[in-house]
């Protein structure tokens, strides 16, 4: 009986996240805004990503950034003049869709063109929350080991698209980034995967590339 409870209560859970996600991307439509949640690990290169994407992406860009304390990441994205809301988890390792609704509200929408949300750094916990928005980027650095794709199929199942972060030190952490490619399209066969070093630059355009046409697509 207490199973069967405990089922019963992540189903609702998961239902009213789902409501209040479809909410979320009709205000989005509304305004004209394309959403990207962006996932990955501590450290995989999230935050340094949505950096060099507000630099180098025409259309002007806001920022939700979700971490246990937000204040860090989210001042790094204010150096850049661009509209920014922190979102606090505290305990919880994810943001979910009410969250977002409540950022929402101090985003200036009607004059944004893509709003990226930078989810909290762990593979697991964001996997089942959509949060309302058109594209799910997947974020892993080979530092982490070239096992880390296969280990987490579920989130790289729920991406449209992955990237393949770090393949500068691929050899120096003993990394093989060609494996964590075919990994991630085992798991996800039609998925694109994009190899990257943000340090060196590589890959950046493919990626700007990928949102711009999910983005057209998603019209």
């Amino acid at each position: 009986m207490h199973k069967i409870a405990e089922i019963e209560v992540q189903h609702n859970i998961m239902k009213a996240n789902k409501k209040l996600a479809d909410k979320n991307q009709k205000i989005l439509e509304e305004n004209g805004v394309f959403g990207v949640d962006f996932v990955g690990a501590i450290g995989s290169g999230k935050t340094s990503l949505i950096e060099e994407l507000i630099q180098n992406m025409d259309g002007t860009i806001g920022v939700i950034a979700g971490d246990v304390i937000s204040k860090f990441d989210a001042g790094r994205f204010e150096k850049y003049d661009v509209p920014v809301i922190g979102l606090n988890t505290g305990k919880e390792c994810h943001l979910d869709a009410h969250l977002v609704e409540h950022a929402l509200n101090d985003i200036p929408l009607a004059n944004v063109d893509y709003l990226f949300i930078e989810n909290v750094g762990n593979l697991i916990c964001p996997v089942d929350f959509d949060l309302g928005s058109h594209m799910r980027i997947v974020i892993v650095s080979v530092s982490e080991g070239d096992d880390t794709v296969e280990k987490h199929p579920f989130i790289f199942q729920s991406a449209d698209l992955i990237i393949i972060n770090k393949v500068d030190i691929a050899n120096a952490v003993g990394a093989d980034e060609n494996k964590m490619v075919d990994d991630a399209k085992k798991i996800n066969p039609d998925v694109k995967v994009i190899k990257t070093s943000l340090k060196e630059g590589k890959g950046l355009d493919e990626i700007i590339s990928a949102i711009e046409k999910c983005k057209i697509a998603s019209n």
